[in-house]
């Protein structure tokens, strides 16, 4: 076998997830063939340009070394791998609740990596928690990610009443998260490598550039103009940094649109449906129940979709599917991204030994904080 055969064999073991998928959306493409305007709807375009633009903006920070000056300013104002690690989890968290939950990984997320490749930092491990960190953080603002943000527009509640209505569910999640993050980081100082420390900024007006390319994307997003302004930064990058282009992931793209058809499909299929239909949605624990097994099943994003017209409290469903973000890698897609950026090896089986026992602690004490203590 050539050379060439093994790098592409070893690439199509990397991009399993893009396979999977896209192999099920063809299936039901050929056995449920729908009109040309279901598979536009389920490819969700302004989430995908949405990532495309944050995508281009933050591999512009990082050639431009932006993160690398950050990651060294960081590690020396920290005194143990534990605070350092605690200061990351906590920003991760509150960046989740403004700038919504994958704006804070694409931020976070680098900055990790950066810190870990001068320091003793356990890269995996932040990663991991980082995942967790955002999924609880963004729970509690009605920005904080896309079905609180579709919920929140359902519910007609202002922005404080739906966030004073999560809070329960939110801070028993960030608790966890904390006493969790306390007892996994290890305590040890934080040891760095000076051969691999390299503070400098190495493209200013690139640098530049690229975090006003950031806000505006942010705000393009915030304002349902995602798609002008993935082209507006596709022009732009394509003009004035074309290396960073090319460095950009672009099969994560695929693999989200894979994956936005193939579980868009599935969650509307008739079979899907009629057995949606015998469940009475009016009962709290069904509710909650069904909307982390949808999550597991088909990410919580879609989730809401489906489950939206079938429940008369939003809320309840903010909370069900605000859970079903941990556990399952596809429960929420912060998690894929947040795997996907880090690139690390065992990463998945990591996380799964960590966010599936996390999910099953936090599910039933997040439903009696909620059914105790909602308000």
């Amino acid at each position: 076998m050539t050379a060439s055969s093994n790098d592409w064999r070893q690439r199509l073991q990397q991009e399993w997830l893009l396979l999977v998928f896209a192999l099920l959306a063809l299936t039901l493409a050929l056995l449920d063939p729908r009109p040309a305007s279901d598979y536009r709807r389920w490819l969700q375009l302004p989430t995908l340009a949405g990532l495309t633009g944050l995508l281009i903006a933050i591999q512009g920070i990082r050639d431009s070394g932006l993160v690398q000056h950050a990651a060294v300013a960081v590690v020396a104002h920290a005194h143990s791998l534990r605070s350092l690690g605690l200061l990351l989890v906590a920003a991760t968290a509150l960046l989740s609740m403004v700038l919504t939950n994958d704006v804070s990984l694409f931020l976070i997320v680098p900055l990790t990596l950066a810190i870990g490749a001068i320091s003793n930092l356990p890269v995996l491990r932040m990663v991991v928690l980082e995942a967790l960190a955002v999924n609880a953080g963004s729970t509690l603002s009605p920005i904080g990610n896309p079905q609180n943000l579709l919920l929140w527009q359902h519910s007609s509640l202002s922005f404080f009443d739906f966030a004073r209505a999560l809070l329960p569910a939110a801070a028993v999640m960030l608790a966890l998260v904390a006493a969790f993050a306390w007892c996994w980081l290890p305590r040890d100082r934080v040891a760095l490598n000076p051969q691999r420390i390299d503070g400098a900024i190495s493209s200013g007006r690139l640098g530049a550039w690229s975090m006003a390319a950031l806000v505006g994307m942010v705000l393009a997003m915030e304002y349902g103009q995602a798609v002008s302004g993935a082209v507006a930064l596709l022009v732009l990058f394509g003009s004035l940094a074309r290396a960073s282009l090319a460095r950009i992931d672009w099969l994560l793209l695929a693999t989200f649109a894979a994956i936005f058809l193939g579980l868009g499909h599935f969650a509307e299929l008739p079979l899907v449906q009629r057995l949606l239909d015998r469940l009475d949605f009016s009962q709290p624990l069904i509710l909650y129940a069904s909307g982390i097994v949808a999550s597991q099943l088909i990410s919580n994003v879609p989730a809401t979709v489906l489950l939206l017209e079938r429940t008369p409290d939003a809320i309840a469903l903010a909370v069900a599917v605000n859970v079903g973000g941990f556990g399952v890698a596809i429960g929420s897609l912060a998690n894929l991204i947040a795997l996907r950026l880090a690139r690390q090896p065992h990463g998945l089986r990591q996380f799964h030994r960590v966010s599936i026992p996390f999910l099953l602690v936090c599910a039933p004490l997040v439903y009696l904080a909620w059914r105790g203590f909602g308000i």
